[in-house]
């Protein structure tokens, strides 16, 4: 991990908790320069002050419901690094609530998020992976970009939009050898069930017990770093409940029985 992370540029979204934080102190740890972005600055500072070696890192507040200053904080990171060599993009929200009770705004508002500001901020980017003709692409998608699921219908059709923007992404940009790696976490313990939207577009604010007893966010992050070096295209990344991605492929019929008994939290 040292030897692709070392002396190296990493852009981490979403790094003021859970998955993105994680992210930032193990690539940081490994030698790795990381850019802190999310809304909360006081959070990254936290997140910051924990770094190995905090000196290697800068705060960016970054809001990806609001894309009209993203070139802006493009060349920022920029003007302090000179380059980019990796974006991770991880910020998003998710949703708590049944899609004929959930107002149209609410899909508006979760689509913006996780899928048209995740996507603005990599067109953002990518000119300056082009010309420096490098650069690795990661987007923490989820199992809900594999299929729908109780009380996630917007999120899990944001994440879908994503698994085809970076497809494309991938196949695109090879020419300018630019990677793309799709990771899709299952039930990692981390505080997203909290913010999740529900139907009235107010903050769920439990901690649920599929979030609660997963895979610490440690080890999931782990796995995706050791995807990443191995240049994988996709991971799936959790414990049993990822299984549940391959039997949909392989026995569908068989998946729409298991999953239909499941809990939505």
């Amino acid at each position: 991990m040292n030897q692709s992370f070392e002396n190296r540029i990493a852009w981490v979204v979403g790094a003021s908790s859970g998955i993105g934080a994680e992210i930032a102190l193990q690539v940081n740890a490994a030698g790795g320069t990381v850019v802190l972005s999310a809304r909360n600055e006081e959070k990254l500072k936290a997140v910051q002050d924990r770094l190995k070696y905090p000196e290697k890192s800068l705060c960016l507040p970054l809001d990806l419901e609001d894309q009209t200053d993203f070139a802006a904080k493009v060349n920022v990171v920029i003007d302090a690094f000179g380059q980019i060599d990796y974006l991770y993009n991880n910020g998003g929200l998710s949703q708590r609530g049944e899609a004929a009770a959930t107002d149209i705004e609410i899909d508006r508002r979760i689509m913006e998020i996780n899928y048209f500001g995740n996507i603005a901020l990599t067109k953002a980017v990518l000119p300056y992976m082009q010309k420096q003709k490098s650069g690795h692409i990661i987007v923490i998608s989820s199992i809900a970009g594999k299929f729908g699921f109780y009380l996630r219908s917007a999120y899990a059709a944001s994440k879908h939009a994503l698994q085809g923007f970076y497809e494309s992404v991938l196949l695109e940009e090879a020419k300018n050898n630019i990677f793309v790696t799709l990771a899709y976490p299952g039930k990692i313990n981390t505080d997203i069930s909290k913010s999740a939207l529900n139907q009235d577009g107010k903050e769920h604010g439990v901690m649920d017990h599929n979030q609660a007893t997963g895979m610490s966010a440690e080890v999931c992050v782990k796995k995706l770093l050791k995807a990443v070096t191995k240049r994988k295209k996709s991971i799936l990344i959790g414990n049993k409940e990822i299984w549940a991605v391959h039997i949909k492929r392989f026995f569908p019929a068989l998946f729409w029985r298991i999953i239909r008994k499941q809990s939505p939290t």
